[in-house]
């Protein structure tokens, strides 16, 4: 599957932005049917990076939301400056 399918668009709250700096992890919106193993390949495909999780949960607005964790190696801050988000 096209990882532009499954990878919608950034997350952006106050909570997401905390996560970034502490704990090296993004928040995305994606799509509904996809599976962690989907969303850790997109993304990793997408961004040249290694995930060491996904974790996943429906909000009571019906999307589904992907928490992210990088490797220690890669800097999830890195990748919200390339997408303009800081």
């Amino acid at each position: 599957m096209d990882p532009y399918a499954i990878i919608v668009k950034p997350h952006i709250t106050e909570k997401t932005m905390n996560l970034i700096d502490k704990n090296n992890e993004l928040a995305f919106e994606v799509l509904r049917t996809s599976e962690k193993s989907d969303i850790k390949r997109a993304f990793e495909e997408l961004f040249d990076v290694k995930v060491e999780r996904v974790n996943t949960q429906i909000n009571s607005k019906g999307t589904k939301l992907a928490y992210i964790k990088l490797s220690s190696d890669d800097k999830a801050e890195d990748i919200a400056v390339k997408m303009g988000v800081f």
